[in-house]
């Protein structure tokens, strides 16, 4: 039954499909089937190289912010019992470490080109990625207004490659022994 099968796909493969009925022909005829592809192109079937350990982007963020800002100690500091100036000395230098982290990884520009304050028309259809409509929205546009905030865009995308194991690819911020 097996060569039955093979002879009537084969058949029914030929009828249809020239490719396909050269091939069976150069196979009943001995001829030589065409040449491995060359080096170059068996490397691009090769398959990739195995990946390293995974981890989020979102958490490889957050472990820069710890590191260069203490952005998490910060925030997770219960604040009671400081003043008022002590805690705006401490904001001064996380607001600031976490401005360079951001512009480093980010390279952040204003999202329009308007200024905040500038009039803004824009035409139906705009890029709701872009802009966002607040107040008193109606209609499908074109709509008047003024920007409110300008929006942010990321200009760029560094996040530093993840090399830990995978055992501490969730851990943002490893915990610090101190060896006495």
């Amino acid at each position: 039954m097996g060569s039955l099968w093979i002879a009537l796909r084969a058949f029914f493969a030929a009828l249809f499909d020239w490719q396909a009925a050269e091939k069976i022909d150069m196979a009943l005829t001995g001829r030589l089937l065409p040449p491995p592809p060359p080096e170059e192109e068996k490397k691009s079937l090769a398959p990739p190289p195995p990946k390293g350990p995974a981890r989020s982007e979102a958490l490889t963020l957050l472990a820069a912010l710890q590191r260069e800002a203490r952005f998490i100690d910060f925030v997770k500091e219960p604040l009671d019992g400081f003043s008022d100036a002590a805690i705006g000395a401490v904001a001064r230098d996380i607001h600031r470490d976490t401005g360079k982290v951001l512009e480093r990884m980010f390279a952040l520009r204003p999202a329009a080109k308007e200024g905040d304050g500038a009039s803004v028309k824009l035409p139906a259809g705009f890029d709701t990625g872009r802009y966002r409509l607040v107040g008193n929205v109606s209609g499908s546009g074109p709509f008047d207004g003024e920007v409110a905030h300008h929006g942010w865009e990321a200009t760029e995308c560094q996040l530093p490659e993840w090399t830990g194991s995978d055992g501490a690819s969730r851990v943002v911020a490893p915990a610090e022994v101190e060896v006495k």
